[in-house]
């Protein structure tokens, strides 16, 4: 029986508060049967990487494992990634590229406010900054009054943001577009896709190809290192999650934090997760419904499709519309792209944020 070995490395969602040497390299030795796998690896061994190779028949040192092998998107994916997305309002990243430069200024703020009376005798500042304004039978020191409001924007852009957010999700749900009928041929080259039929309240706009590596299941990365379920957690991953969490797409658990905005729990999530290593090829917008046109890759040699408990490669077309209001919709639906013909590696991993409005994918 033909056996393969996995390991990876994948990136948690806080990335850049962890160095990849902290993080412990999951590795099974899985049987492929009849599945055709060409080896690849992304990445390299002292960063975050992924890297599936065959092995002899005779096992190895490495844990053997029961694992589904298959070319056929997960239910987790199809939940999650296929169907009309939306990118995030825009004030989320507005709000992020505020927080620095606010909680800056309220301490100076405090600062400054601490040593008043002493600039104040110095002729440093004047009565524009220093003293207090009386709110009632209240005072507040003056320059606190003004800065403090300034702090409360990123909060209050992020608010704006999710409410905008929301209601989009709402309309969406209740009412989506009719799906875009298309043919695609998958071919590791060019593309072609023919779209045959879109909803009128919408007009096409561009479409690309874009790849990456799903999340590991967290039940196969914890046996890989050892670890029970409810036991201590690997470094690199959190506790175990609930049922319902935000990073619905998240089978490994180390999504602590908010990788998409706000989304509604009961319904389909219309945000589209990032894949923490992902690459996209170019815009085409020379195209039109009933017309075929040609896609570019990605700029790496990517891996074909395959998925397994510990690792997936995920490939999905994006094919972008514009609604009467000016913003844009997109359908993403999952690619088949066929196994390299020989060994493929790409030497960097093309890591990306985990959060949404920050990957700009």
């Amino acid at each position: 029986m033909r056996r393969a070995i996995q390991r990876i490395r994948y990136p948690p969602f806080e990335l850049g508060h962890m160095e990849p040497s902290a993080v412990p390299v999951s590795e099974i030795e899985v049987e492929v049967g009849d599945n055709v796998v060409t080896n690849f690896k992304i990445g390299s061994e002292d960063g975050w990487f992924v890297e599936w190779s065959h092995c002899n028949e005779e096992p190895t040192e490495s844990l053997q494992m029961q694992c589904e092998i298959g070319f056929n998107p997960p239910s987790f994916l199809t939940r999650t990634r296929l169907g009309w997305f939306i990118n995030p309002d825009p004030l989320h990243n507005i709000s992020r590229k505020f927080i620095l430069p606010t909680v800056l200024l309220l301490i100076v703020s405090l600062f400054v406010h601490a040593i008043e009376p002493g600039l104040v005798d110095l002729g440093i500042i004047g009565g524009v900054i220093a003293g207090s304004v009386a709110i009632g039978p209240l005072e507040y020191p003056r320059l606190l009054f003004y800065t403090f409001p300034l702090f409360l924007l990123p909060l209050l852009f992020r608010t704006i943001a999710n409410f905008r957010d929301m209601s989009r999700q709402t309309k969406i749900n209740a009412k989506p577009f009719q799906e875009p009928t298309f043919s695609i041929i998958e071919d590791r080259v060019t593309p072609e896709v023919t779209i045959t039929d879109t909803d009128s309240e919408i007009s096409l706009k561009r479409c690309r190809i874009q790849v990456g590596v799903a999340s590991p299941e967290r039940s196969t990365v914890l046996s890989s290192l050892g670890r029970k379920k409810f036991g201590q957690p690997s470094p690199g991953m959190s506790t175990i999650l609930p049922e319902k969490r935000v990073s619905p797409g998240d089978e490994v658990g180390s999504g602590v934090g908010e990788s998409t905005p706000m989304q509604s729990t009961t319904k389909k999530p219309v945000i589209l997760e990032p894949l923490r290593i992902m690459s996209r090829s170019e815009w085409v917008t020379d195209l039109a419904v009933g017309t075929t046109f040609k896609l570019s890759m990605p700029e790496e040699d990517w891996p074909g499709t395959v998925y397994s408990s510990l690792i997936a490669i995920h490939w999905e077309i994006v094919i972008e519309f514009e609604q009467k209001d000016g913003r844009r919709i997109s359908w993403v639906a999952p690619v088949i792209m066929p196994q390299a013909d020989e060994y493929t590696e790409i030497p960097v991993a093309p890591v990306i944020s985990g959060r949404a409005e920050l990957s700009n994918f």
